[in-house]
């Protein structure tokens, strides 16, 4: 069972959700501005992995504080790296056979089914109210994305699902390793996401030349640095919130890259989207206030 955070870690990990949230977000439309150039996304998925990890080497190096990994902790770190990158390759593959808005729209059910399943998994109580702002979210970023509907292949339907439940279990397992140091649980992390990073790039392109980036340096670097500090972020906030609270706080997600690509690459949005992102907001509010009335009562143990 996962015990209640006390309210300075609840509140660290709520801040670092919502800017890991913010950096995915506004990584998105970087990340869409390089595709456009010719960059394809299992390059900088490839070399934003292959970076991080000497980035993280060099930090571990220079690291003052000691740094271990808990040795009950190594499964679900594990676990976290294969899950992790099972998110990236179904997410990626899905939108070679179904729009981008509508395997973002499936992979954002993953907040509901950690609601549905956090009683089971973690055996705590469970709250229909939770599932109810689970579901205010999800509508919102429907609202916010607004997918046409159209036939879709299956294939991209079962992989962008696959993204979804990948997530599901990556937030669980990220819960799972508090003890353990952040450098050395990146390290291990991007060791485990490093093969299926190269063989999703080898199959979709080939190995491209490092030219390549000169075709949108800014983008596809701005793309590889956001990804990192939401990552990152992320682990933190795993630390300190459960995977419930914290999958709201992702959905924010959407509703940033939404608002990023209105303002930086000038794409309209209607009243409608803003209002679903409206209802995004109000739903992670309402669960903030939630958990807050939570950790202030008293145990009834």
């Amino acid at each position: 069972m996962t015990a209640l955070p006390n309210r300075s870690s609840f509140v660290a990990g709520l801040l670092m959700a919502t800017m890991g949230a913010i950096s995915f977000g506004i990584n998105i439309v970087f990340a869409q501005m390089s595709a456009t150039a010719g960059i394809h996304g299992s390059v900088i998925l490839f070399y934003r992995v292959f970076l991080m990890l000497p980035l993280a080497l060099i930090a571990l190096w220079f690291s003052a504080t000691p740094q271990r990994i808990d040795p009950s902790e190594r499964g679900a770190i594990i676990l976290m790296g294969l899950t992790s990158s099972a998110v990236s390759l179904c997410y990626i593959m899905s939108v070679a056979y179904i729009p981008v808005t509508v395997a973002a729209v499936l992979f954002y059910t993953f907040p509901i089914v950690i609601v549905l399943t956090q009683p089971i998994i973690d055996k705590t109580p469970f709250h229909p109210f939770l599932l109810w702002i689970a579901l205010m979210a999800f509508a919102g970023i429907l609202m916010v994305l607004s997918p046409n509907g159209q036939t879709l292949d299956p294939i991209g339907l079962a992989l962008a699902g696959g993204a979804s439940l990948a997530a599901t279990v990556q937030f669980f397992a990220g819960s799972r390793s508090p003890r353990s140091s952040t450098l050395p649980k990146l390290i291990i992390l991007q060791i485990l996401m490093l093969p299926a990073a190269t063989i999703t790039m080898l199959i979709s392109v080939g190995l491209p030349s490092l030219d390549i980036f000169l075709r949108a340096p800014w983008a596809a670097g701005l793309t590889i640095a956001g990804y990192g500090v939401g990552f990152v972020l992320q682990l933190l906030a795993l630390n300190r919130i459960s995977p419930a609270v914290a999958g709201l706080v992702f959905c924010l997600e959407p509703v940033v890259a939404s608002l990023s690509a209105n303002l930086i690459l000038d794409e309209n949005l209607t009243l409608y989207q803003y209002g679903g992102g409206a209802v995004v907001l109000a739903a992670i509010l309402v669960n903030i206030i939630h958990e807050h009335h939570r950790m202030k009562a008293p145990d009834p143990s």
